[in-house]
């Protein structure tokens, strides 16, 4: 039984990917753009760049992982 409820929670394809990474990008859009209410100005975007870059680090690794098998 737990290897079924595990089988649900497994990335294997690249448009599974996608919609982690859509699903990421929400997030952290949301995040960035609070950010930029606190905090107006040239901190506020940087901080909404750092919000975007994460999740475009992370979709990379994820691309990576499934395209090797892991």
């Amino acid at each position: 039984m737990g290897k079924r409820i595990k089988r649900l929670f497994t990335i294997k394809t690249r448009p599974e990917v996608c919609l982690v990474i859509y699903a990421l990008a929400q997030g952290g859009a949301e995040r960035g753009v609070l950010y930029m209410k606190q905090y107006p100005g040239t901190g506020g975007w940087l901080l909404f760049a750092a919000c975007m870059g994460t999740v475009v680090l992370a979709g990379s690794k994820l691309f990576d992982a499934v395209r090797a098998g892991i």
